[in-house]
């Protein structure tokens, strides 16, 4: 699930982690878009010009959030999908949603 975020803005490094469990669902922020280039996913931030690259996995993830499945579900149709341990998956998107929402390019539902 390589990610390669890119910018021509800094993120804004005094914000507090949001929590996160694997009940939350995601939403992606009007101002970010998103193409597919192959099998790799491109992310772009409008306002501050991040850009981030998805390898084929985090790719399916992605579309998985845009779907509005929750966490624990995006972990639960990866592993019927992808040959991995649950605990490794697990990790994997904890760190790819927290470099997500670190660059402003989903937030956490509150109404989930």
């Amino acid at each position: 699930m390589s990610t390669n975020p890119k910018t021509d803005a800094a993120p804004d490094q005094a914000a507090a982690p949001e929590p996160l469990t694997l009940a939350a669902r995601l939403t992606v922020p009007a101002e970010v878009m998103d193409r597919s280039v192959g099998d790799e996913t491109v992310i772009l931030h409008l306002a501050t010009g991040t850009y981030y690259g998805l390898d084929p996995v985090g790719a399916r993830i992605w579309e998985l959030i845009g779907a509005g499945q929750s966490l624990a579900d995006i972990r639960d149709q990866m592993l019927q999908e992808y040959a991995v341990e649950a605990e490794q998956l697990e990790a994997d998107l904890l760190k790819l949603v927290h470099d997500l929402l670190a660059q402003g390019l989903v937030g956490i539902d509150a109404e989930a």
